[in-house]
């Protein structure tokens, strides 16, 4: 690694360029010695504060038309979202088809609980009783002889999804102008309460905390001006819905579930005089579920085990008292539905599968293992960095030679190619909301599941609960699925922790890959996985240090590398050179970076709603999906991009919501992409956001050089030697700690 004083640059001296490189081991301190000039990582954390649309991580996919037939084709964004509205009638079908919160016989194993789900089966008329005697397993799909040629994709506008009526807008912009509120919020306010949205804010003003962006004080004001007298702070429609709006909240940074002490601390900061009853009122009226900690179910009566809670701990005095959440039953159902089905794959599968012959012709032990380990169970987590891709690569070569259809699915169009470069056949490698949507992938066998033998998600960090519930929903019986990825990462821009949880629970054997990432930057990152900050040899100064004392330099460096010294001195052009930064606001935050960077490489009037041709660009086509692009031409139909040689074009309404400057990105928007050279810039405002997630994440993203803007003094290597905590409060863990299927 390589340090340089300030104001130098890496690289041979240019001409009138006196600076002078210093090869020298005042590289990466050492943590114990925290040698300033060589913290050769520096990164934060604290991108996912600010989750304006952009903070979120994704595919290049947009939406496809099939043939060109008869009707337009649903877009893919439109598609992922009628799949999650499916998704969610099936699992609330089968929640009312329960009885309790504790289903009776849960605590059964082995044949008793297969013969109690085979009654229920049948009585609830899911399956003939015929289908629970004995049978063969079912034939493995093959593979196609020959893939059908790939018809290259058209242009095709990225519909928004369908808006409210012009009546139902003019009718709340009426109520909205009647309380005092912005009448831009008619659109989305309409959108989001339905029809009858004038009415339904007229009855509780403060619904308008569903709207996105509105905070308590502004529904507060708005209720006031409707209401008058008749309103007050203990008003149950508002406690109510300050209780939705803390777990919405929380949801947007990654909690699927609340402790029931920290809303009611939440309610009394609000100025709630009586927590405890707007939390059992909030419980009544269902706006949220009640769970208990070793319970699946959310309580039978909620409000009164919430009531009663106090009671019992008097009654076990010197007990641990039960930890209580609160949840939104969207993301509750979701975790349920993982859990179930996670566990029908695991029981559904064959486990003597030979196997053996591919696993012996495997390249390396770790491959040779994974593929062993697929071939006996239905389930299987496999965790390793950036090298150990290659292993789900020789795993679904190995199942392909079998005769199976198997499938990778990759978080980003840019981890599909990497996946489809180390695979004989590349169209085996898909986008992962490509496949959900029927975009990618061998598309849906006739009783709508996913048509693989064996799916195996990579990435696997990047999958939030909805997402993963979709996933697994949409896989028959006796499919293998393999969740594959670096535990290291930063989380899902959604909510949930879907792959630690799996992991923590031990629901599956788990295969850790003994290959590591190679040279100076692998070196690196490994030693900051484990909580070391080392010194590494980079002798082609793969990983370079440049030292700043404020964000306004911290912004004149990264130009300066960018657009000059890492093209000139590392052979990396600035257009394969991505600025990785902390968050989008403050000075030196992505806005701040990505219109510094326009102004030196691609100047102009942003004639296009702030856009020209030739910007770089991101595109967030759903939300939890970044899509990097470079903006082509506008025109009276739309912002046309090109997104990885796929023409996207945004509509002109979503252009200001959905686009993007992309030259620099936040952590949490690169993670599952990778480029040739990354510059990551720590300026010194960003020391109370870093964390080793965010420093493995960002430092990790580089191939072939790292640079580090480096202004955060002795915060790099504190955040480094800090354990990982839980961060976010989920309930999938103890969902599948509590199934008959979990591992030791």
């Amino acid at each position: 690694m390589t340090a340089l004083p300030r104001g130098e640059t890496p690289g041979p001296s240019a001409a009138g360029d006196d600076t002078v490189v210093a090869d020298t081991a005042a590289a990466a301190p050492d943590p114990s010695t925290e040698d300033v000039g060589g913290d050769a990582s520096r990164a934060t954390d604290s991108e996912a504060e600010e989750t304006d649309g952009t903070d979120t991580a994704g595919t290049a996919d947009t939406a496809d038309t099939a043939d060109g037939e008869a009707a337009a084709a649903l877009s893919e964004a439109e598609a992922e979202l009628a799949a999650q509205r499916e998704l969610r009638e099936r699992i609330e079908k089968r929640k009312a088809e329960k009885d309790g919160p504790i289903a009776a016989g849960a605590k059964l194993s082995g044949p008793a609980a297969d013969l109690l789900a085979a009654v229920r089966a049948v009585e609830s008329g899911e399956k003939p009783g015929a289908a629970f005697f004995d049978a063969p397993a079912p034939a493995p799909r093959r593979v196609a002889p020959a893939p059908a040629p790939v018809r290259p994709r058209a242009s095709e506008p990225v519909r928004a999804p369908q808006g409210a009526s012009a009546e139902a807008v003019a009718a709340v912009s009426a109520v909205l102008a009647e309380g005092g509120a912005p009448e831009v919020l008619a659109g989305p306010a309409a959108q989001t309460l339905g029809a009858q949205a004038a009415d339904v804010l007229r009855e509780d003003p403060w619904q308008l905390l569903a709207v996105a962006g509105v905070r308590p004080e502004q529904a507060d004001g708005f209720a006031r001006a409707l209401l008058g007298a008749a309103c007050g702070p203990d008003d149950e429609r508002r406690t109510a819905a300050l209780v939705g709006w803390l777990l919405e909240r929380a949801a947007l940074q990654g909690h699927t579930a609340l402790d029931a002490s920290a809303v009611r601390a939440a309610l009394a900061e609000r100025a709630v005089t009586d927590p405890d009853a707007a939390v059992q009122h909030a419980v009544a009226e269902g706006v949220v579920l009640v769970f208990q900690e070793g319970l699946d179910e959310p309580a039978d009566e909620g409000a009164e085990e919430l009531a009663e809670s106090g009671e019992q701990a008097e009654d076990h005095a010197g007990q641990e008292p039960p930890q209580v959440l609160l949840g939104l039953d969207r993301y509750a159902l979701a975790e349920e539905s993982l859990a179930d089905g996670l566990a029908r794959l695991v029981n559904a599968c064959e486990k003597d599968a030979d196997w053996s012959e591919p696993a012996a012709a495997a390249g390396s032990p770790s491959a040779a293992e994974l593929i062993r380990t697929v071939a006996a169970g239905g389930l299987v987590a496999h965790t390793g960095g950036e090298a150990a891709r290659a292993e789900p690569a020789a795993l679904i070569t190995a199942a392909r030679s079998l005769g199976l259809q198997a499938v990778g699915a990759t978080h980003s169009v840019d981890g599909r190619r990497r996946l489809a470069e180390a695979l004989d056949d590349p169209s085996a490698a898909v986008t992962l909301a490509g496949l959900l949507s029927g975009a990618d992938g061998p598309g849906r066998d006739e009783d709508g599941a996913i048509a693989v033998d064996l799916l195996v998600v990579l990435d696997a960090p990047q999958l939030d609960v909805e997402t993963a519930a979709m996933v697994v929903e949409s896989l028959a019986d006796g499919t293998r699925l393999v969740l594959s990825g670096d535990p290291g990462v930063l989380g899902s821009a959604g909510a949930g922790r879907v792959f630690a949880d799996v992991l923590a629970a031990r629901a599956c054997p788990q295969v850790v890959s003994r290959t590591p990432d190679p040279g100076p930057i692998g070196e690196l990152v490994s030693g900051i996985g484990i909580g070391e900050l080392n010194q590494v040899e980079a002798p082609g100064k793969e990983v370079v240090i440049v030292p700043v004392h404020d964000a306004g330099e911290a912004v004149h460096r990264t130009v300066q590398l960018v657009a000059d010294s890492v093209p000139r001195a590392i052979g990396v052009p600035s257009a394969d050179t991505q600025v990785i930064t902390v968050g989008h606001g403050g000075p030196a935050g992505t806005r701040a970076l990505n219109a510094a960077l326009k102004q030196r490489l691609n100047a102009g009037p942003g004639r296009f709603g702030g856009f020209d041709p030739g910007d770089r660009v991101v595109h967030i086509p759903t939300p939890g999906r970044t899509v990097p692009g470079a903006v082509v031409s506008a025109d009276a139909e739309g912002l046309h991009l090109d997104c990885a040689g796929t023409p996207v074009v945004v509509p002109q309404e979503r252009v200001e919501s959905s686009v993007r400057h992309g030259w620099a990105l936040s952590a949490h928007q690169a993670a599952g992409m990778r480029w040739p050279a990354v510059v990551v810039v720590l300026p010194g405002d960003a020391a109370q956001g870093l964390s080793r997630a965010w420093v493995y994440t960002a430092f990790s993203r580089g191939e072939r050089h790292l640079s580090v803007v480096h202004g955060v003094d002795q915060a790099l290597p504190r955040a480094v030697a800090q354990s990982p905590s839980q961060d976010r409060t989920t309930r999938l863990r103890a969902l599948l700690e509590a199934l008959p299927t979990a591992t030791v």
